[in-house]
């Protein structure tokens, strides 16, 4: 059973997992715009913000299962979750790909990559057991 608190600490890991994978897709973003030019910064700060949105939505699904007990149904919850995270990343990615004439791919490949590994070292930073 969880109490208030334990709901407050799970709150702030996603919270925090969010800022830093935000921060990572600025940095990246910043660093292809001024390497490669706007299009780089563009494709990368699109490929941050597929994993951004996916991970948000994760979250919120991740976070009904505070309520149950049962390994079984947090299991599941997380891997609706986990699911719908991927299907959002494909379906962003695909729209990028298939709207935006200036992508870069190795810029946007660079965001994606830096907001998906920032967000598991805010999970191991946490002080929050996972």
């Amino acid at each position: 059973m969880t109490t208030p608190e334990t709901s407050l600490s799970d709150a702030q890991m996603y919270r925090n997992m969010l800022r830093w994978q935000v921060m990572a897709t600025a940095a990246v973003t910043i660093a292809a715009g001024l390497i490669s030019g706007f299009p780089a910064g563009v494709s990368a700060l699109f490929g941050g913000a597929a994993v951004i949105v996916g991970a948000w939505f994760a979250a919120r699904i991740a976070a009904r299962s505070q309520s149950k007990t049962q390994a079984t149904d947090v299991l599941l919850n997380l891997l609706k979750a986990e699911a719908v995270k991927i299907l959002i990343i494909a379906i962003i990615l695909l729209a990028v790909f298939k709207l935006y004439q200036s992508l870069v791919p190795f810029a946007l490949i660079a965001g994606l990559a830096a907001a998906a590994l920032f967000s598991g070292a805010a999970l191991a930073k946490s002080q929050t057991p996972v």
